[in-house]
């Protein structure tokens, strides 16, 4: 069976940085036991990236809070996971938008070629995450979508309940809640 994790955006500026919140950090641990367990070739994860004119995107104006700078110190990714996707040599996914662009020739190049089981991490729940989730269910769609309660969250405690029920909705399987 091909399992791989994704992991999204757990990068400083979602956990203690621009647009950190309280609790983010307590997702480190388990997210880095995970990428050990999955091991070399089944880990892959996304940072989010902008550039100097972030403001200037649609996004910026909605949310004009710069983050993820590409190469500054809040778009490095967070904490043990970071040194446990170095371990494994996770492939790495930089994407401008909230989903990853499966499109890009860069992102093509990393994604494998099929998956019986995509497990989710990282941040935010109801954004970038369900963003993904959407993105690789349409990408492998006889995959199964699992995300893990555990291992997500979001400034909005709300806003992640209501994500978890989206992603049930969907068929996407939704563990430790």
């Amino acid at each position: 069976m091909e399992r791989y994790l994704f992991v999204i955006d757990y990068q400083k500026d979602f956990v203690d940085g621009a647009l950190g919140f309280p609790g983010a950090e307590k997702l480190d641990g388990p997210i880095a036991r995970k990428v050990l367990a999955y091991g070399e070739g089944h880990v892959l994860f996304t940072r989010d990236t902008h550039f100097e004119d972030y403001l200037t995107t649609r996004e910026g104006r909605n949310l004009p809070v710069v983050h993820c700078v590409h190469g500054s110190e809040g778009w490095q990714v967070y904490g043990e996971t970071a040194k446990a996707l170095a371990q494994v040599k996770a492939a790495a996914i930089d994407k401008r938008s909230f989903g990853m662009d499966v499109t890009d020739p860069a992102t093509a190049a990393v994604l494998p070629e099929r998956a019986d089981e995509i497990e989710l991490v990282g941040l935010v729940s109801n954004i970038c995450l369900i963003s993904n989730a959407v993105v690789l269910q349409s990408r492998y769609p006889e995959a199964a979508i699992v995300v893990d309660a555990q291992c997500t969250d979001s400034f909005d405690k709300g806003l992640h309940e209501k994500t978890l029920d989206v992603l049930a909705g969907f068929q996407v399987r939704v563990l430790n809640r």
